[in-house]
């Protein structure tokens, strides 16, 4: 299923978006598209009985804005360098371990919405990733097998950075990752019944029209399975959890100088095989 929540800020409802491409309502099936409904089997089938019976309500989808896919997200935990083709486009030497990194909740928007560029910014800089939402509580997963079971299903995130806050300011990555609006992820939350293979996916991203991200799941240097069960030795994770899981090669800080970071004014547009588009114009904060 591709489920999502529509409408204005604070006030989107959840949808579904059927195989014909029609976009139904789901309010009077399921309050919202939330951690509690994820972790809910019978309520799920509810939606996929619902959806099969063709009694949907359809949305009309003009002017009506996608939110996040995922409401009251209780964290995002991220990796980074997970990419082998990223580490050698940044010089870095590829991790023995995932690098783990958070972004707050408050940072996720819907995939269409503005990007601040933050004042003071010189070094803002784009990253497509593959999103996974958890569907069960994880801790201490012994095996990919059971971390797969842990995930609800997948979404594509824009993982914003500014470079300068992030490297050049001290401390940790943490404010480079958390300005405002760093976090647009949707359109859709695709179930993972859907995503058969989730080291299989085409991932790429567009700034300006100009194809600057071409890469594949396939060069994760720690694949989802990995990523989950090694996340849940060090904390619990919770239906509605997102793990961003790292970003290929082609970011503005892996290119030559003058580097070509973001600025008000550009639009940038990311892409995951099956899982959607976003488009994001970016703006001053």
């Amino acid at each position: 299923m591709k489920l999502l929540r529509v409408g204005n800020v604070g006030a989107e409802r959840p949808a579904l978006l059927d195989d014909t491409g029609v976009l139904r309502d789901l309010s009077d099936t399921v309050p919202d598209i939330d951690g509690a409904l994820l972790a809910d089997d019978a309520a799920l089938a509810r939606i996929r009985a619902a959806a099969a019976s063709g009694g949907l309500p359809a949305l009309d989808a003009a002017g009506l804005r996608t939110g996040p896919p995922v409401a009251r997200i209780g964290k995002v935990v991220c990796i980074g360098l997970n990419y082998h083709d990223h580490a050698r486009e940044t010089g870095a030497a590829t991790p023995e371990e995932p690098i783990i990194f958070m972004k707050a909740p408050d940072t996720v928007v819907g995939p269409d919405d503005p990007v601040l560029v933050p004042r003071g910014s010189v070094k803002t800089d784009w990253e497509v990733e593959l999103a996974v939402v958890i569907g069960r509580t994880a801790r201490y997963l012994e095996s990919d097998e059971q971390a797969l079971a842990a995930v609800a299903g997948y979404a594509v995130a824009h993982d914003v950075s500014e470079r300068a806050f992030q490297i050049e300011r001290g401390g940790q990555w943490d404010k480079g990752k958390n300005c405002e609006t760093f976090n647009p992820l949707g359109p859709w939350l695709v179930t993972a019944d859907e995503v058969p293979d989730p080291q299989a996916l085409g991932i790429r991203l567009w700034v300006n029209g100009e194809l600057k991200q071409d890469g594949t799941t396939a060069e994760q240097i720690f694949p989802v399975a990995e990523v989950v069960r090694y996340v849940s030795q060090f904390m619990t994770l919770y239906p509605g959890d997102v793990i961003n899981t790292g970003t290929p090669a082609g970011v503005a800080m892996g290119q030559p100088e003058p580097k070509p970071y973001l600025r008000a004014g550009d639009v940038v547009e990311l892409e995951i095989d099956g899982l959607g588009r976003q488009r994001q114009s970016l703006r001053s904060a």
